[in-house]
């Protein structure tokens, strides 16, 4: 009978932890779920595919670079619209048009057309202010750090087996003809997680009817709001703000040549890298929840400070690297990357009030994304002219301005009730 109750009781308590998973907040879940799964498929050769097509480490950084561009001048418009016409509609569509935007990976005579769809992709990017505003509108502000935890352990959980399987189709079919299989499969899966996502809430009350003739006459008054906006949140959300821009910029330069260092300059071979490329998610897997209870309990400042430190000790582990180094530098990134996006995701969400999420997220966007297409051409452009590891010894220094930022300036007591 004790054992019963001891077990109806431990039922009770995983039920009232997890029962914020609902509604809006759900149907993304299940939607990342799906969509994560076949996004990353690609990831583990993409630079190799550029490669295969005519490109060089540079060109790898310069496709990154348009492509981020291309998402960050829609951003500040995206997160205006997200607030003023609503965050559904934008989400949707986008969706479907990041689909379409993938047929130039599948049939790509040449790295040039990979480019045209990365810029076509990159302005889909406008969904994103309305992506990050209804899951901050849909999460109780006692459960955000376990919210985003949530959000990066599903996408962890489904991008686990993707670098296997894209291992698998690799040593089937080979390089170029894999690649174009898998972006088929990408096509789909966005198609899929659209239709999902059709099933959202609204969660602005009484948003605008969208005229699309006034949208463009719009975006000027969109970037004065999107700026202006930051005058009136605490000022620890533009601390955060400049957090996210100075981490942009850093974690672009590895991006683009990371696959290339490890192949070339480590020697680990193509199988290997799905491999390596798996225990990533696994580990952002175990530490998910634990870092989101975390978080809840102690707070948001000292994860990121601890996410910041963990930043220098895995590039030092990968620059000096071999098989097993890369192994354990990218364990090391998923528990960094579990606690910096947890922390600072619920952050950023409790310092901003409902009715500014749109255009803050809007703005951040803007600018982050602009830190990162610079990082991106930086980094290619290093690795093939300068050195290869000089990508990756400069994030060392550059990590210690977000480090010291947070630790002088974020006081969480800035938090809004809502």
């Amino acid at each position: 009978m004790a054992e019963q109750a001891a077990r109806s009781g431990l039922i009770q308590r995983i039920r009232d932890e997890f029962s914020f998973v609902r509604g809006n907040f759900l149907v993304m879940v299940i939607s990342w779920l799906v969509l994560d799964f076949f996004i990353e498929l690609p990831s583990t050769y993409y630079p190799l595919y550029v490669e295969a097509l005519g490109g060089t480490a540079t060109t790898i950084g310069l496709i990154g670079s348009v492509s981020l561009i291309a998402s960050a001048v829609v951003q500040i418009p995206g997160g205006f619209l997200a607030d003023k016409y609503g965050r559904k509609g934008l989400i949707v569509s986008m969706t479907f048009v990041a689909a379409l935007a993938r047929i130039f990976y599948v049939y790509a005579p040449s790295w040039e057309w990979i480019m045209v769809g990365a810029v076509f992709a990159g302005f889909c990017g406008i969904y994103q202010p309305a992506l990050n505003a209804i899951v901050a509108d849909s999460v109780p502000k006692d459960k955000r750090g376990m919210g985003f935890s949530i959000i990066n352990l599903i996408a962890s959980v489904s991008t686990t087996p993707a670098p296997l399987f894209a291992g698998y189709l690799f040593t089937v079919y080979g390089l170029v003809p894999s690649m174009r299989l898998i972006y088929k499969l990408v096509i789909a899966g966005l198609m899929i997680a659209a239709l999902l996502r059709s099933r959202l809430t609204e969660t602005i009350e009484n948003p605008e009817r969208v005229r699309v003739s006034e949208l463009l006459g719009e975006y000027p008054e969109s970037m004065r709001e999107s700026i202006n906006v930051w005058k009136i949140v605490p000022r620890a959300a533009f601390i955060l703000f400049l957090v996210d821009v100075v981490m942009s910029f850093t974690s672009g330069l590895f991006q683009p040549i990371l696959v290339l260092y490890m192949v070339k300059d480590l020697a680990i071979t193509e199988l290997q890298l799905s491999y390596v490329w798996t225990i990533f998610p696994i580990t952002m897997v175990i530490f998910a929840l634990p870092a989101g209870k975390l978080i809840d309990k102690i707070g948001k400042k000292k994860p990121i400070l601890a996410a910041l430190g963990l930043w220098s000790f895995a590039i030092l582990l990968l620059v000096n690297g071999n098989y097993i180094r890369a192994i354990l530098s990218m364990m090391t990134v998923g528990v960094l990357i579990v606690l910096v996006n947890s922390a600072i995701g619920a952050l950023s969400a409790g310092l901003v009030p409902k009715e500014h999420r749109g255009k803050v997220n809007g703005s951040k966007g803007f600018f982050r994304l602009i830190a990162a297409s610079m990082g991106h051409f930086t980094g290619g452009w290093l690795f093939d002219n300068v050195n290869h590891q000089i990508p990756f010894l400069i994030q060392i220094p550059l990590v210690c301005i977000p480090f010291i930022l947070v630790y002088l300036y974020i006081d969480e007591n800035e938090e809004t009730p809502h």
